[in-house]
This record gives C-alpha cells, structure tokens and sequence, in this order.
C-alpha cells in the first residue's frame, strides 16, 4: 500500500481524505456556504459522500500523489474543512481550492492551510503553476488566495458553468521569489 504525504501547520494537521471522513464531508458539502460558493456536488448521503470520496478524491491521490486533504484541529482533533489540490477536467492545469465549516471562519485557518498545500504543490510536488478559483462575490476566498501569494488573472467561464469566475494564478518562480517562509516543508 502506497503511502501518502501528511502534512501540518502550526494549528492543523493536514492529511489525505479518506472514505472514514464521508461524514464530515456530507456535513461540508451541504452546508448553506458550500452551495452558495462552490456548488452542489449531489452528495445527498452518507454513502454518497463514500463514493465521492473513492471516485473523486482518492482516485485522484492514488493517480497524481496529491488530492483533497482534511483539516483537523492540532488541539481538539475537530475536522473543520478540507484543502486541496485538484485537476478538475475542465480547467487547464491544477486548482488550488479551500473550504471550511461555518464555525470556523475569520480566524486564519484557511489561509494556514492554503498557503501549507501551496507549498506542497511547489515544493513537493514539483507543480510550475498552481490556480485557484473564486466566485467575484467571494471577497474572504480572493482575500485568502491574495495573502498567500496568488494574483488575479482574469474572468472567465468554466465549461458547464453558467457563472462568471475569477481565475488566480501563481507560477513557482514567481512563490520562490515570495519573502515568506516558503521553502519550509
């Protein structure tokens, strides 16, 4: 069995999502924010939220080494979100995307975790760019990708999507050239 990098921040441990975490993710995936910002994924059970997971996520980590990651509290073990590195079939390159349970907003874990898996995907996973998307009406997510490096580079419309997004982009010279602790692994 294939072993699968962890990784940890100063408040969070960041580690592979797996089918044991379907239902934090069914919770995840239909929380009012979730809809609203990144869509419905119709993940509509727990068992559901199993295969999701199988398909989707783990399927991509078994494919690429990389993949959806859960956000566990250092000092509770509460998982409180998930981040990720994703390639989404309709969209050139690889998406860095992020999203947290409600309760946990405002307080930086999005972007402690954000900024730990850009790292990753540059430093570990040896990625030349990283993306990141955004509704323009999520001013918290374009604040979060801002912070940790990434640039606005244009709208656009994502295949079968009716709404305009926001596309962000960092390329590893560009993160390399970043004054932050970005070479810590």
């Amino acid at each position: 069995m294939r072993i699968y990098k962890t990784f940890q921040t100063e408040r969070l441990f960041l580690r592979p999502t797996d089918t044991s975490d379907a239902e934090f993710v069914y919770r995840l995936f239909n929380s009012p924010v979730w809809l609203a910002n990144i869509g419905d994924r119709k993940v509509y059970s727990i068992k559901e939220a199993e295969d999701y997971i199988q398909n989707k996520m783990i399927a991509q980590l078994e494919r690429l080494g990389y993949a959806n990651y859960t956000l566990i509290l250092k000092n509770t073990d509460q998982k409180i979100g998930v981040c990720g590195l994703y390639d989404r079939p309709t969209l050139e390159g690889v998406d860095l995307g992020y999203a947290l349970l409600e309760e946990f907003f405002g307080q930086g874990y999005a972007t402690e975790a954000a900024e730990r898996i850009l790292n990753a995907g540059f430093n570990v996973f040896g990625l030349e760019v990283v993306q990141a998307i955004t509704l323009p009406s999520n001013i918290s997510s374009q604040r979060v990708l801002e912070k940790i490096g990434m640039r606005f580079h244009k709208l656009f419309f994502m295949e079968g999507d009716p709404e305009e997004l926001m596309l962000y982009r960092l390329e590893r010279n560009a993160y390399l050239s970043l004054d932050t602790n970005n070479t810590n692994i």
